[in-house]
């Protein structure tokens, strides 16, 4: 299974965001399964870190870009310094959320949240995924959120945000059929990440490393995929509902947990 992975997606895999959380994880079972990686994240020192010792444990070959995705202009950076590079799986992973109730969150925040969490993964999948039909083999996962599935009151700006990758992601699974090109978009629900690091009374918290194994081995099952069999059953219940009835419900809910 392993070595069809690898033939499939291999020899390289990009992930972004591999810093911490979930790309951190990404990136650890790819070197695991003997891809060779480029990461992109700001904390370049991280990175070095990691591919060190990546290096020393899988011999993975590690290209380490230093990328703000902040920046409008880093996804064409991006694939400018990837170019040539044979890259056969995409993780758009990097991302960031903004709790709370709406008015009071800051625009200058939100601005940034949009280029990170839309426009980077839009410009990248744009760029790169000429280069995996080119190959007539390869993939691409959109890192999203459960949250991007339904509107989620006080997480307005974010589940915004994610429901875009959510759209971008399907759409481009229907697009790619017939091309040897697989698309996920993965809608983990509460991980213990650098986000979720402090807060008290989160229950049903997922491992980073279990959501990038599980995102990995159900590559091929898209459109979307919920890791976390608690959030699946959550999330389809939230849907079947009225949507009327769904929102309000989790309004009330995020009210009283608010106090």
């Amino acid at each position: 299974m392993t070595d069809r992975f690898r033939e499939t997606y291999g020899p390289t895999a990009l992930v972004t965001g591999a810093s911490s959380g979930i790309g951190l994880a990404f990136a650890e079972e790819l070197a695991d399964r003997g891809f060779h990686l480029v990461l992109t994240a700001r904390r370049t020192d991280r990175l070095d870190a990691l591919a060190e010792r990546l290096a020393s444990s899988h011999g993975t070959r590690t290209t380490v870009l230093g990328a703000d995705l902040g920046d409008p202009a880093t996804p064409a950076r991006i694939l400018e310094a990837t170019e040539g590079t044979d890259i056969g799986l995409v993780v758009s992973n990097a991302g960031f959320n903004i709790k709370g109730s709406f008015e009071a969150q800051d625009p200058a925040a939100m601005a940034r949240m949009l280029t990170v969490n839309c426009h980077a993964p839009m410009q990248l999948a744009h760029g790169l995924i000429p280069r995996l039909k080119a190959r007539a083999s390869g993939g691409l996962i959109f890192t999203a959120s459960v949250e991007g599935l339904i509107g989620c009151p006080h997480s307005a700006a974010y589940s915004a945000t994610k429901a875009l990758v959510v759209a971008l992601g399907e759409a481009l699974w229907g697009e790619m059929q017939g091309t040897g090109v697989d698309v996920l978009t993965l809608c983990p629900g509460a991980t213990e990440t650098e986000a979720t690091a402090g807060m008290e009374g989160i229950a049903n918290l997922q491992s980073p490393a279990e959501v990038a194994r599980l995102a990995l081995d159900n590559v091929r099952e898209g459109p979307t995929f919920v890791p976390h069999a608690h959030y699946r059953t959550m999330f389809d219940a939230l849907r079947a509902r009225p949507r009327r009835e769904a929102l309000a419900g989790m309004a009330e809910g995020m009210r009283k947990r608010l106090g």
